[in-house]
């Protein structure tokens, strides 16, 4: 007989039904596996259908990042190839950064002149008038010189224009300029002149054909040196100002990358290049604005009351150095981010050899706007100015063919006449 235990498994729940316990185990288990199934289900259609809303989220960011850029399309790639092209034997097809600036500009229409396909890169960023750099890209554009509005930090416009066009140099001058306004803004000076350079080096690297790269350093690199005229083969160890130590530091970096990835580089130190079209943010500049609305300007002097002086070197000249350099420079002996040999690596000086005091260079404003200048004499602050700047040109002479041939009268004397069509003879009217 069966025992106590084995007879209750099989006496009913309720007198007259007989409840099989075996079935509701079953019952219930393919209950519990039918529920755990759909569960499964839901969570399985939860998460595409989270998957797909991401997607789609992801498409319209990308699409209405697309729509909303200022670069891209097909019209836009036209624009691009257009102005690339170049339109005399064996010329350059050459993208320029910092297109609309003072440099740039005038660097730009020289190469078009020449034949040699331009493209333009600048942001128009607004550390001075923004007015001015549009009336320069008008001057660029008439001659159909294109200008991408855009950063040299914006990897992806760098890599898109790479592929548009097989530039066979690159002319960057696209910089934050000012010795001064580092104190205000740092950061503005590590994102362009140092992120930015090494954003634009490494797509150069990538590209295939690498170009040869000429680009802007700075007379600043020579900071607190006192061996003049300044030499290529001076220190350049102690930077006075954090915008010399930028320019310093993109030394260094042009020198890995031509190193490490066989990128034909070249360095031009600028000394304090003037003339039509340039920085209001400049002396010369200020100084003529102020002296027209007859307003004081500020002249520093040095300690013991000495007077600064400074290699003003007008652009014209400097356009020629800068040519001077792409004509010369050897092509970049790497191909996709693989070095295949030693490339070129030069810096070159670009200046007039020819300091002039900053009373010498006020008293030519004077003669040439005929307006005597109300002058306020003060002791230089510390703020990274350094009380001269000379520079020794025999190496760019030597190797560039340089030539400075433009004296700070006759240079000032353009730049006034500029001045003056340019921003009108009322001499009452605040200029921006």
């Amino acid at each position: 007989m069966p025992s106590l235990d084995e007879e209750e498994l099989f006496l009913p729940s309720t007198p007259g039904k007989f409840k099989d316990k075996s079935n509701t185990m079953h019952r219930q288990f393919h209950r519990c596996f039918a529920s755990t199934s759909t569960m499964f289900l839901w969570a399985l259609f939860l998460v595409a259908l989270t998957a797909s809303y991401l997607s789609f989220q992801s498409f319209v960011d990308s699409g209405s990042r697309y729509f909303s850029s200022t670069w891209g399309g097909i019209h836009w790639e036209k624009q691009v190839r257009t102005s690339a092209q170049i339109h005399r034997a064996n010329g350059f097809s050459v993208l320029v950064t910092g297109a609309a600036g003072f440099v740039g500009t005038h660097v730009s229409l020289a190469l078009k002149k020449r034949g040699d396909g331009v493209v333009g890169l600048d942001n128009f960023n607004n550390y001075y008038d923004p007015s001015l750099k549009q009336a320069r890209k008008s001057l660029l554009n008439a001659q159909n010189i294109f200008i991408v509005e855009g950063d040299i930090n914006d990897a992806q416009l760098l890599a898109k224009l790479f592929d548009v066009v097989a530039f066979t140099h690159v002319m960057h001058l696209a910089a934050q300029a000012g010795v001064r306004y580092a104190i205000e803004n740092p950061n503005s000076y590590v994102h362009s002149n140092i992120a930015g350079l090494v954003t634009l080096l490494e797509a150069c690297k990538t590209a295939n054909p690498q170009p040869s790269i000429v680009w802007a350093s700075s007379s600043s690199v020579y900071g607190l040196n006192e061996n003049v005229p300044f030499s290529e083969s001076h220190r350049t160890d102690q930077p006075a100002s954090l915008y010399a130590a930028t320019k310093k530091a993109g030394e260094e970096i042009t020198h890995t990358y031509n190193h490490i990835y066989g990128l034909s580089i070249t360095g031009l130190r600028f000394f304090t290049v003037y003339g039509p079209w340039g920085r209001p943010d400049m002396a010369y500049f200020s100084f003529t604005r102020n002296i027209l609305q007859g307003k004081p300007i500020t002249v520093y002097r040095g300690k013991n009351r000495v007077d600064l002086a400074r290699d003003f070197t007008y652009i014209d000249d400097i356009v020629k150095g800068c040519v001077a350099s792409l004509v010369t420079a050897k092509k970049s002996t790497g191909s996709g981010g693989k070095k295949r040999g030693p490339a070129q690596y030069r810096i070159f000086n670009l200046g007039n050899t020819s300091p002039v005091t900053v009373p010498m260079m006020v008293g030519i404003l004077e003669r040439q706007l005929k307006v005597k200048a109300k002058k306020n004499m003060v002791e230089m602050p510390g703020n990274g100015d350094v009380p001269f700047t000379h520079a020794n040109i025999s190496l760019a002479r030597r190797e560039l063919g340089y030539k400075p041939t433009t004296d700070l009268q006759t240079g000032l004397k353009k730049f006034v006449r500029w001045y003056l069509t340019y921003y009108g003879h009322n001499h009452g009217k605040s200029v921006k």
